[in-house]
């Protein structure tokens, strides 16, 4: 509980800090959501390269998303993802109930607007940690009531 507290503060920090930089009058363009995505692809790359140094190589693509919703995810948020599904056809929806990045917020829906930003570093947390398996995606995310939270991973085909 106790290394909860500096991720958070980290993480809205590091929001704060781009788009503060960007607030000298530019409207929003989705440039700043970019900035996080790209930071948190950066992080998920090294942080599975790490997590899977001593381990052996996956057999599928479904191994490699079990990998990311109970070893990447615990690393990261300290609990597993809720939910995994898929359609077998590189589709996969990691449903997080209680999305540890969100708890902060209300949970009304008069915040929903600002979710996109506090999820765009999770999301590409999640295309680096897959990238660096040799799984090339598409990561969004998408909430309905806070603070569950649902990432949908499509995987490109190469």
């Amino acid at each position: 509980m106790a290394d909860e507290a500096p991720f958070q503060f980290l993480h809205h920090e590091m929001i704060q800090h781009v788009y503060r930089s960007a607030a000298d009058g530019e409207p929003e363009t989705g440039r700043n959501v970019s900035r996080l995505e790209n930071l948190g692809f950066r992080v998920g790359q090294g942080l599975v390269e790490r997590l899977t140094k001593d381990t052996a190589r996956f057999k599928d693509e479904l191994d490699i998303m079990k990998f990311i919703c109970k070893d990447f995810w615990t690393c990261v948020f300290k609990k597993q993802i809720d939910n995994l599904r898929t359609n077998h056809q590189g589709i996969y929806v990691l449903q997080d109930s209680t999305f540890r990045l969100l708890n902060h917020l209300s949970a009304g829906k008069q915040y929903l607007d600002h979710a996109p930003k506090y999820l765009a570093f999770s999301c590409g947390l999640v295309r680096g940690g897959l990238s660096s398996l040799g799984v090339k995606s598409i990561v969004t995310a998408e909430v309905s009531v806070m603070p569950a939270c649902k990432f949908q991973v499509m995987i490109q085909k190469m």
